[in-house]
Order: C-alpha cells, then structure tokens, then sequence
C-alpha cells in the first residue's frame, strides 16, 4: 500500500485522548479545525518558523511561563479575522466545565493559528465565534477528513507563478508508531506559496502550472525573480504533531523544531517571508513508560506531516475555478 493511501487507521486520533472536528463552508470557501485534548488538558508546546504568522496565545508555550498545557488548538481560516473562532472554542470548552479552575471561573487554554483564504471565494465570509463551536461540537475520535475541509478548505498551494498558476491545497493527517506501541500522529493544513514535492525521490506533485499541461520550476523562477504577481502574507502551513508519550514542554518543543523538517522536504520553498509555518506540539501521555525516545518521536513526528501534507493535495478537490491534483492526473514531473 502506498504510504499516502488513508486507511481506516492512520491519522492525528489515533493519539489517546485526541478528537479532531471541522467546520466547513464550500461556497465561501473557508472552514475551520478543532483539535479536542482530554478535558485535563495536553502538554504543549510551538514552533514559529515562517515569516508571516497570524497566531494566538502562542507565547504561553514559550520555556519558562507559567502555563504549560491546553485544552483545544485551533487552526482557521479568514486570516486574522479567523482568529475570531477561537472564542467560541472557549465558551464550548467553559459550558463543559473544562478549563483552568480559577476562584471565580474555568479559564479554557484554546492556543491557534491562521491561513489566509480570503482570496478563493468569498473574502467577507469568515470562521466566527460559531463556527469555532461548530467545529468543537463535531470532535471525534477516528475524524481523518482529508482535502476541502475544515481550515483546509480554502487552502492553495504553488503560487510562486501567482494566482493563475497555483493549485488547491488543504488538509491532511497521518501517524506513526514506535515499536513500543507510542502513537505519532500530525495534521496538516496546506497553503503554501511554495510546490510539494514527494521527499522520497523529489519528484513535484504539485507546482506552479505552465498552460501546457507541466509545472514550472519553482527553483527557476525565484532565480530570475521576475514575478511581480506572489502574494506575500497570503501563505502559510500549519501542523499539529502529537504523540501518548509523556513529554514535557521543552522536550516537545523539540519534537515541533523536528517535524518542521519533515515540511521543508516537502514544500519547496518552506519558512519563506511569505510564509506563517507553525506546528504545535502535544503530548497526551502522563504515565512513565521509560525514558522517552524523543528523538525518534521528533523524526517520526517529521514523517507523519510528510505524509499528511502529501495527502492533504492528494485529497484536494477543484474548487471556485482553481485545479486540484486529481484533476492534472495526479504526478506530473
């Protein structure tokens, strides 16, 4: 079987205590994802790498603060409007009773980040307040939606040779296991300015297209760096990696720095000026089970994402006039 083939099992929940649920608007296209932590919270933490980020509540996970775990991640659409969907993740988890117990409230932990999307169908339609408690109430375990769903629906890839040459990205997700039994798990969104490129033998999957059917070199056109047309601030892949191994936050920081490899093999150019890349990291686990493998966690952390983002455009369909894969016959050069 091909390792970006989705069978019944192989995805972000398949981590204990993880549920993932998306709210999605095709006409609009724009969407939103939740991902659930058990109602105690998960250990997390963040890696920012790309230039243009658009997050929220990432500096509680730096080294050294206070709080260290959170109930829910959210990844949006609408661009720093879709920052706005959060709230309702908050009041959903409060109405639950989950949260950080304070003297005179439960305080939920919701940490995210943002795609710009505004470009593809409607720019005044956004993930709201709702839509984040929309997403939260569809939370469920073995949830491995791939392509236009969720904050994946509105997403673009390979648009160094500008709008009219770039192909629909989206959501994907993917896990991994160690021989101890550990679960590695990540989820992806996909808009990217840069192509996808299969990391066993770099071969592009999904480039800039050229009007004859091909893609262009990527590589070719930032040397000559003539386009005029690549939109900065309207790119960006965000991932969540997770793992039931029982990781602090300094030690998932490192598995986040990891994984951030397994998306610069894959998207060409990654962490670009004109990119917000940002994975956060989880850990689910609270019982010991020996010394973590934190470096095998981290390289297979990097392998889940690989897969997730391949499978994000594999499962990508057309949408308000931009081509997907499936639609160019799959692999072109």
């Amino acid at each position: 079987m091909s390792p970006y083939a989705l069978p019944a099992r192989d995805g972000l929940t398949d981590v204990p205590g993880l549920r993932v649920g998306h709210w999605t608007d095709l006409d609009a296209a724009t969407g939103c994802t939740v991902v659930l932590c058990p109602p105690k919270g998960a250990a997390a933490a963040c890696a920012v790498l790309g230039g243009a980020p658009g997050t929220r509540e990432t500096d509680l996970l730096a080294p050294g603060n206070l709080v260290g775990r959170v109930h829910a991640v959210l990844l949006s659409g609408g661009s720093a409007f879709g920052l706005d969907a959060a709230a309702g993740v908050m009041r959903e988890l409060e109405r639950r009773g989950i949260g950080y117990k304070m003297p005179t409230a439960r305080v939920p932990i919701v940490v995210g980040a943002v795609i710009y999307d505004l470009g593809l169908g409607r720019a005044d339609v956004r993930p709201d307040a709702e839509a984040g408690a929309a997403a939260l109430r569809a939370a469920r375990r073995g949830n491995r939606a791939c392509g236009n769903v969720g904050a994946g629906t509105g997403a673009t890839v390979a648009k160094l040779g500008g709008r009219e040459a770039m192909l629909k990205g989206g959501l994907g997700t993917a896990s991994e296991r160690l021989a101890d039994g550990t679960v590695v798990g990540a989820l992806v969104v996909v808009n990217a300015v840069g192509e996808i490129v299969r990391p066993e033998d770099g071969l592009v999957l999904a480039g800039p297209r050229d009007g004859a059917g091909g893609f262009r070199d990527s590589l070719a056109i930032l040397r000559a760096r003539r386009e005029t047309q690549v939109a900065l601030m309207e790119n960006t892949t965000l991932a969540v990696v997770a793992t039931d191994a029982p990781l602090h936050r300094d030690a998932l920081r490192r598995v986040a720095l990891m994984a951030h490899a397994g998306l610069a093999r894959t998207v060409r150019p990654s962490h670009t000026p004109a990119d917000g890349d940002t994975v956060f990291a989880l850990s689910t686990g609270d019982e010991p089970r020996g010394e973590p493998d934190i470096m095998a966690i981290g390289a297979l952390a990097a392998r889940a994402l690989e897969r997730s983002i391949i499978r994000a455009v594999l499962a990508a369909r057309a949408l308000h006039g931009t081509p997907s894969l499936s639609e160019l016959g799959g692999e072109r050069r």
